[in-house]
């Protein structure tokens, strides 16, 4: 099996991911405050998958040991030092992550949701029980158990498949057509931080992540169908759970639209 062979078995998944209708559903400052609210939670998570990847193929603990290929740690480390220490829009050193809730912040959206959450990963110490004790979706539940099994399960080659197959390199572009529009017409709502963010993905992953991400694959898998094979499944679970979020978030907006007009 290749990467070609990986991307034509993934292809109807990652179109259904693509053409979803919830971007439709998106249509004012309200709909994208709901969306937000659930998709920080995919841009805190992405970074555990980082994580694990760094913990797996480089060395993070004393004494200091050269591991694996020096191509694949200089992958994760670049993306690493991107996504945890980037520049924002303002010239400030900022993770990702923060950058993602300053931009909520910004266009009026809570962030009570996230910040609750994370506290009781720290108040548990056990992310399983913070996940299935919480009154997060059940989508939502069911797409961080899967991130978070993942990287329990150890295996090198499959979280780095949740990581380059599993976060949708297009979803980005869409993302930055939709709040452009928005801002359009909704200009009393900044939505400045958010466009950036999206815009700063786009410029990374097009030009240097996602390339070096299908280079460890092909690294990671070499002549192993085995690994392969679960690479696929891997890549084919996480573009599900997604798409069942997507699903979610559509439902919610329809119910908050039922509301308003009850």
């Amino acid at each position: 099996m290749t990467i070609e062979t990986i991307n034509k078995e993934l292809a109807p998944l990652r179109q259904e991911l693509i053409s979803h209708s919830l971007y439709a559903k998106i249509e004012n400052t309200n709909d994208l405050q709901v969306f937000l609210k659930t998709h920080v939670f995919a841009v805190w998570d992405f970074m555990s998958l980082l994580k694990g990847l760094q913990q797996k193929l480089t060395c993070t603990t004393t004494p200091w040991m050269p591991v694996g290929n020096p191509e694949i740690r200089y992958l994760i480390n670049e993306i690493v030092l991107a996504e945890e220490t980037d520049i924002n829009q303002n010239g400030e050193r900022k993770s990702h992550f923060e950058m993602y809730l300053d931009a909520m912040e910004e266009c009026q959206t809570s962030t009570t949701d996230i910040i609750t959450f994370l506290a009781e990963v720290n108040a548990y110490k056990n992310i399983n029980v913070a996940i299935n004790t919480s009154n997060l979706s059940e989508a939502l539940k069911q797409f961080l158990n899967f991130t978070f099994r993942t990287i329990d399960e150890g295996k090198a080659h499959e979280i780095a498949a949740a990581f380059t197959f599993g976060r949708e390199e297009l979803i980005p572009n869409m993302f930055t057509e939709i709040l452009s529009k928005l801002q359009r017409n909704f200009p009393e709502t900044n939505l400045s931080q958010l466009i950036y963010y999206f815009q700063r993905h786009i410029e990374l992953d097009e030009d240097e992540h996602g390339p070096m991400a299908m280079k460890m694959i092909e690294e990671l898998c070499g002549n192993d169908e085995k690994k392969w094979q679960e690479v696929l499944q891997v890549s084919q679970e996480a573009l599900n759970v997604r798409i069942a979020l997507w699903d979610s978030i559509e439902n919610e907006l329809q119910v908050t639209t039922e509301n308003s007009l009850a």
